[in-house]
């Protein structure tokens, strides 16, 4: 039995489209960020720091989207370069590079959204990040020109980015960014992410499309 503990629009959705091109079977345990059920004793019990994902597997449990999306290509034998490859750094230094990014995508929604009341935002760090998000979406453009994944073949280093593609054009305009948009068209283009998404769940934290600086 696999189970995943999932919150809608959360990093545990990379997980998910993981799961989906490896084809495994498994259940998911959908929670919500505004229930309160992430500080209950029940999810703490399988989660001690509140956070998703988690992932109940093989008579264990993990935590941390790129711990588990290693566990399960080195479990399945796929969708990872084996250590010692040649691709293999550059395989490590995707995945966490997706999750650096998704660190500064965090801090932009507990700016843009979380944050109450608007006054106890700060415009000054809100345009810092933006800035540090588009430095790591250019890194990311160059890189995709004339590639169709971020490796010679598509990866769990794809899937640790599916969780950044939509939110990052939240905040940075898509102008010049055109190997970027393409590459998130080829991602949520495949079937598995299409199955992972369909069962996301809704409650999406986003209610625009895109998320202007403020004043200040």
């Amino acid at each position: 039995m696999i189970r995943l503990h999932h919150v809608p629009g959360s990093r545990s959705f990379r997980l998910m489209w993981l799961m989906e091109e490896l084809g495994l079977s498994y259940e998911v345990r959908h929670w919500s960020l505004t229930d309160g059920s992430l500080r209950s004793p029940e999810f703490r019990a399988v989660s001690p720091a509140g956070r998703v994902p988690a992932l109940e597997i093989d008579g264990q449990r993990l935590l941390e989207s790129g711990a588990i999306a290693q566990y399960l290509c080195e479990r399945a034998g796929r969708l990872a370069p084996a250590p010692g490859s040649p691709e293999r750094a550059e395989f490590l230094s995707w995945m966490s590079f997706a999750e650096t990014q998704a660190n500064i995508l965090q801090e932009l929604n507990i700016q843009h959204i979380f944050l109450r009341p608007p006054e106890a935002r700060s415009p000054l760090l809100m345009g810092l990040q933006t800035k540090r998000l588009a430095v790591t979406m250019k890194a990311l453009e160059a890189h995709l020109r004339g590639r169709s994944s971020l490796l010679a073949d598509f990866s769990a280093a794809d899937c640790m980015l599916g969780f950044n593609l939509d939110a990052m054009f939240r905040f940075v305009r898509p102008d010049g960014f055109d190997a970027l948009i393409a590459y998130r068209a080829a991602m949520q283009a495949r079937p598995a992410w299409q199955r992972a998404a369909a069962q996301d769940g809704a409650g999406s934290i986003y209610t625009r499309d895109f998320y202007e600086l403020p004043d200040g």
